[in-house]
């Protein structure tokens, strides 16, 4: 049975995802701290901005897991604070980076044994993870780990037909988001003027992408920048 275990999938673009592989015929395995929308989904609690608490799920993710043929594992869990290089202490810079990138680290580490050929391994990172932007220092950073990881695992797991991908969102319609532009009008009209549709991305469209990835091996090793094309200037 196809299997989509998720960190993250209780809102955003995670959520999105949840919906669109459940329709595709996925079983779902989410990660996150609360549970989701979707009955479906079987949630697995779990504070990942904590090591500890993410080594302590293997076995029942493990369990939740068995039978999975091919198995996609999509790390989408995201941490965004408002932050610069001069002001982020390191205490704050090592929560972000446990978040965006080494729960996707340890995650895969634990799925290892059940990714047979077949499987995926997706991370969602961001257009942060190419350029930046003033105020999210340790967003960026992370993100522009995320997709080092990402060319690791594709030659990491080479020779195993296990394929591997970074899908990058541009300015998607999240909560996240707007909470990091303190929900005001004016910065989200002004961002969409930044794209070429003049809009902000739904999350279910980056949710098809997500979908589009898993299911083409071709895509192995790849960046795709997902933004409704951004305006250059």
């Amino acid at each position: 049975m196809k299997t989509l275990v998720i960190s993250g999938g209780s809102k955003g673009i995670g959520a999105a995802a949840v919906q669109a592989f459940a329709a595709d015929g996925y079983r779902i395995v989410n990660l996150s701290r609360t549970a989701g929308a979707e009955a479906a989904a079987h949630h697995i609690a779990v504070d990942l901005a904590d090591p500890e608490a993410v080594a302590a799920v293997s076995a029942p993710l493990l369990d939740a897991v068995k039978g999975s043929s091919p198995l996609c594992f999509i790390h989408c869990a995201g941490l965004l604070v408002n932050d610069t290089v001069e002001s982020v202490s390191a205490a704050d810079l090592a929560r972000v980076l446990q978040v965006n990138v080494i729960a996707a680290s340890q995650i895969l580490q634990i799925l290892a044994p059940a990714l047979t050929a077949g499987s995926s391994i997706i991370y969602v990172g961001s257009t942060l993870g190419e350029k930046a932007v003033p105020g999210a220092a340790s967003y960026a950073t992370s993100k522009h780990a995320l997709i080092g990881l990402m060319r690791a695992t594709c030659q990491d797991m080479a020779g195993r037909e296990i394929h591997t991908a970074c899908v990058c969102p541009g300015f998607t319609d999240t909560q996240m988001l707007r909470t990091h532009v303190g929900n005001d009008a004016g910065i989200l009209e002004s961002i969409a003027s930044g794209v070429t549709f003049h809009r902000l991305i739904k999350p279910g469209e980056i949710a098809q992408t997500l979908l589009f990835c898993a299911a083409s091996p071709v895509i192995n090793g790849s960046v795709l920048h997902a933004n409704l094309g951004q305006v250059e200037r």
